[in-house]
């Protein structure tokens, strides 16, 4: 792939022409110590991509964009960052990556499904999955993008693509134009959230995620890891970047850190 526009985004931008897992690789370079925050690995053909809760992310060779960046964040200060504070990389990466996404399609709705899921018009095209580093310091965030899966080549009835959804680009413009668009996000809104102290009221990121974030609002259930499903209305997030849902069995108000949620208007 050629990606002018990314590589002027991302000074350690690093194009495979195919990979097994875009995080795989990226995770095993940051624990040799080798790799430069914001470093950034993509390929075009991920043979062995993985989302959330174990799922597969598979599609045809240059259909979709496999990306992940290495961010390893350092308070002004000097300090590491707090691990509470670390559940806010993953949404602020799902903020960057549904602005650029609305950039490709602007007469569409594009949403962010809390946590991991960008939306257009209800039907996902992007998923995100960040790993923690074992030293507690760094994660790689790793994201998945359709970019020109037709119909048929769709991985579930709820998906869809940028050209789908009526993106004017194709093949290597397409791909360089949204991952340019997201690492450009990802970079200004990572680097506020840096700089002004981990504080996402003030650097901006809470109010941005209210106002993207379609889980807001709806009644919803959410599969926990080990614990019965959760049934409820979302209410807002809280300051740790946690899901906060109204159980419907008592009315009590819940925050929940990691879980698979579903929205209940599509079942």
């Amino acid at each position: 792939m050629k990606l002018p526009l990314s590589a002027a985004v991302a000074e350690n931008l690093e194009v495979l022409p195919e990979a097994g897992s875009t995080n795989d690789v990226l995770v095993a370079q940051a624990s040799a110590g080798s790799p430069a925050d914001f470093s950034v690995v993509v390929t075009g053909n991920q043979t062995a991509g993985r989302g959330r809760l174990g799922r597969v992310w598979v599609a045809p060779p240059g259909a979709s964009l496999a990306v992940s960046v290495l961010l390893r964040p350092v308070l002004p200060a000097g300090q590491p960052l707090e691990i509470g504070h670390f559940g806010w990389l993953p949404l602020i990466a799902g903020i960057a990556m549904t602005r650029a996404v609305q950039s490709l399609v602007p007469a569409h709705r594009v949403g962010l499904k809390w946590p991991n899921d960008v939306q257009i018009d209800g039907l996902k095209v992007s998923g995100l999955l960040a790993e923690l580093l074992p030293a507690g310091d760094a994660v790689v965030m790793g994201a998945g993008l359709n970019l020109s899966l037709t119909r048929e080549q769709l991985p579930t009835p709820v998906s869809t693509s940028l050209a789908l959804s009526g993106a004017t680009l194709v093949g290597d413009e397409l791909a360089d134009a949204a991952l340019s668009a997201y690492l450009t996000n990802l970079r200004d809104l990572y680097t506020d959230f840096v700089r002004l102290g981990a504080d996402p009221v003030g650097s901006g990121i809470a109010q941005q995620l209210d106002e993207l974030c379609t889980t807001i609002g709806q009644q919803v259930k959410v599969e926990l890891p080990g614990a019965p499903d959760l049934l409820g209305a979302a209410v807002g997030i809280d300051g740790a970047g946690r899901l906060r849902v109204r159980r419907t069995s008592d009315g009590q108000v819940t925050a929940v850190a990691a879980g698979d949620v579903t929205h209940l208007r599509y079942e």
